[in-house]
């Protein structure tokens, strides 16, 4: 078959998120089948070798698997862990206590603020969508309300401020001072998050009602069901772990991941001390460790055997089979975008529109998260591209600037081939369609707020 080329590549994209967003929505076919099937389609008309293709889709739902699929799986079970124990109700109750029932969506973007800065996004969302979860049932509130400031602290954290590692990336490419970049990424960040997390909630949450049963949540609210159950409601209510307790083992693969972050300002590289530290601080390891611990804090120090830890692992990772399937299968999607040129494509076009530098380095990683659903994706091949244009065109401009630049385009409009988007529909009960009115909307206000304010430190740095 011929290989096509130009702007009809762009075209074949273009029908083929239709067609995805079509079959889902009006024809109701299962998003992991749609996805397969349009990746097979799009490939085919695109003109990759007939032999390439599957490998192609095989390969992008293989490395987003590989990462996700562990990050998931060993969050599930920690979440299960502080749901089952009483942890999640204790952090809960003492972020009501503290911030007030009225201001619990502030709470919330103030805790994933915090805990996403070393963590990816998706290892951020599974530490605290159980917090989430039981927020919203202590509030009666919905889980909008609650989970987009939420989201939308992990997401501006993830884009724009090191040292997290899609952001630390950046700052290598660009030449950027950490310490700079850190400052002006929370003057931009910070005003960014309040915007499309808790003022955007509070807004759509009026408009887009959820379901009333959503079984993941179920999950997470451990003992959900004793109001139901009046043998269990006559027992005496239990005594939930301390927030102390709780707090430490949350954030436990945090601050790990910390470690590992600076384990070469703390040891010589290259010796055993510093390959342990960076071992450590892997995200996987990280969360392993984390779950490990909370066999004993909110298992076997809360009176459960080794039975009841074995079955709470057990059962929570059947609800998630589904999610991860079709998470993996939005990274083949972007994988087959990549490969039959398509990505290249976009970047061409965004080449020679001759920008300025700022305004560059964010439309190429914007191009580049819509092709390839990927905001890491987007931001590290944009910086490949860019840093070295820049340099070539002799414009002067604040380096640190273009790492915010950059990071906010690369979280512009998540879609159908971002493992991001299906993660927070299935876990918020939602259709497409509100996935798009809610989250989609939320990640264009973080890209569009943060290169606006970009732009007005550049008049003054």
């Amino acid at each position: 078959m011929e290989a096509v080329h130009g702007s009809t590549l762009l075209v074949f994209a273009v029908i083929a998120i239709a067609l995805l967003i079509l079959l889902i929505t009006r024809y109701k076919v299962y998003p992991f089948l749609v996805l397969i099937i349009v990746s097979l389609l799009l490939g085919l008309a695109s003109g990759m070798p007939i032999g390439t293709i599957v490998k192609s889709f095989e390969t992008g739902n293989g490395n987003t698997l590989g990462h996700i699929a562990i990050v998931v799986g060993l969050g599930t079970m920690l979440g299960k862990m502080m749901a089952e124990s009483g942890g999640a109700e204790r952090i809960a109750t003492t972020l009501i206590e503290w911030f007030g029932e009225k201001n619990i969506h502030w709470a919330m973007m103030v805790v994933a603020i915090i805990v996403g800065l070393p963590v990816f996004f998706e290892v951020g969302f599974v530490l605290l969508i159980p917090i989430a979860f039981n927020v919203a049932k202590r509030t009666n509130k919905s889980l909008l309300l609650v989970g987009l400031p939420m989201v939308a602290g992990l997401s501006v954290v993830h884009g724009l401020i090191p040292p997290h590692p899609a952001a630390m990336l950046a700052v290598q490419a660009y030449h950027a001072d950490i310490g700079k970049t850190i400052a002006y990424g929370l003057m931009v960040g910070v005003p960014t998050a309040i915007v499309a997390g808790p003022l955007f909630a509070l807004l759509i949450s009026r408009y887009i009602k959820l379901p009333n049963n959503n079984p993941l949540a179920a999950q997470f609210l451990g003992h959900g069901d004793d109001a139901q159950n009046n043998v269990k409601s006559a027992a005496p209510k239990r005594e939930l772990p301390s927030f102390g307790v709780t707090l430490f083992t949350v954030l436990l693969p945090v601050i790990l991941m910390l470690i590992g972050s600076w384990a070469d300002l703390v040891s010589t590289p290259k010796t055993l001390p510093n390959d342990l530290l960076h071992f450590v601080g892997n995200s996987d390891v990280a969360l392993l460790i984390a779950v490990l611990v909370s066999f004993w804090t909110f298992g076997a120090s809360r009176g459960f055997n080794r039975e009841q830890i074995q079955k709470f692992c057990g059962e929570c990772l059947a609800p998630i089979a589904g999610i991860t399937l079709i998470v993996g299968a939005g990274g083949g999607f972007g994988r087959v975008l990549m490969d039959s040129g398509i990505s290249k494509e976009i970047v061409t076009v965004a080449m020679a529109m001759h920008l300025s530098p700022l305004l560059f380095g964010w439309l190429v990683a914007a191009l580049i998260r819509l092709a390839t659903g990927s905001a890491t994706v987007a931001m590290t091949t944009a910086c490949g591209i860019v840093a070295p244009i820049t340099v070539a065109s002799g414009v002067q401009v604040t380096p640190e600037l273009l790492v915010l630049a950059t990071g906010s385009g690369s979280l512009i409009f998540s879609h159908v081939n971002d493992g991001g988007f299906w993660l927070i529909k299935e876990y918020f009960g939602m259709t497409v369609g509100q996935t798009f009115k809610t989250w989609s909307l939320l990640e264009t206000i973080i890209s569009l707020m943060g290169l606006g304010l970009t732009f007005a430190l550049a008049t003054v740095v």
